[in-house]
C-alpha cells in the first residue's frame, strides 16, 4: 500500500486519447486515496447522452463550450484527479481555468501506441473522420506544442503498467509542491 498524501490542488490528467488518462488516472486516485473524476463521464451525465452523440446532433463547438463548464464546475470541488477529453486543453478559457485551480499533467505517449490503444475502442469520434494513424499525427503536431504547457510531463509508454505512470506522476506531483505526504 502506497503512503497516503493529501493533494494542496485538484490533478487536471491532459493528453491526446489512448495516453491513459482515464486508467492511470483511478490508479493515481486509488495511490492518493483521492476521489477520481473524469469530464467526459460527467459530460454525459449532463447530456443525457453519450458524446458521439453530442458531437454528432451538436457539433465539435458545442461539445467544447459543455466542456469547459463541466471543467470548471469540477475544479471548484475539493482536490481531487481529474481525466480530461484529449481537447479540453486547447481551449483557451478551459487551460486559463486548469492553470488558475489545479496542477496540468500530460501524459504522453508516442504515435504507435495511441494507434493501438484507441483501436481497441470504437467511439472516438475525431477518428472516424479518416485514418485514425493520420489524424492521431496531425492531432499530435496541434496539440502536443499546447500541452507542452502543463505543469508536470510524463511519459505513459507501450506496455507500460498503469501502476507505475501514475507512480511517476506522484513522484512529480511531490517534487512539484501539489502533494503532502501524511503517515
Amino acid at each position: 500500500m502506497a503512503e497516503r498524501g493529501r493533494l494542496t490542488r485538484t490533478v487536471v490528467l491532459i493528453g491526446l486519447m489512448g495516453a491513459g488518462k482515464t486508467t492511470v488516472g483511478r490508479r493515481l486516485a486509488e495511490q492518493l486515496h483521492a476521489p477520481f473524476r473524469d469530464s467526459d463521464e460527467e459530460i454525459v451525465a449532463a447530456a443525457g447522452m453519450d458524446i458521439p452523440d453530442i458531437f454528432a446532433k451538436f457539433g465539435e463547438p458545442a461539445f467544447r463550450d459543455g466542456e469547459r463548464r463541466v471543467i470548471g464546475r469540477l475544479l471548484e470541488e475539493p482536490p481531487h484527479v481529474l481525466a480530461t477529453g484529449g481537447g479540453a486543453f486547447m481551449n483557451v478559457e478551459t487551460r486559463a481555468l486548469i492553470r488558475a485551480h489545479a496542477v496540468s499533467v500530460w501524459i504522453r505517449a508516442d504515435l504507435d501506441t495511441l494507434v493501438e490503444r484507441t483501436g481497441r475502442r470504437h467511439d472516438r469520434p475525431l477518428l472516424k473522420a479518416g485514418e485514425p494513424r493520420d489524424i492521431l499525427a496531425r492531432l499530435m503536431a496541434e496539440r502536443h506544442p499546447v500541452y507542452a504547457e502543463a505543469d508536470i510531463v510524463v511519459d505513459s509508454p507501450a506496455g507500460g503498467a498503469h501502476d507505475a505512470v501514475a507512480a511517476d506522476i506522484r513522484a512529480a506531483l511531490c517534487a512539484f509542491g501539489a502533494l503532502e505526504e501524511t503517515p
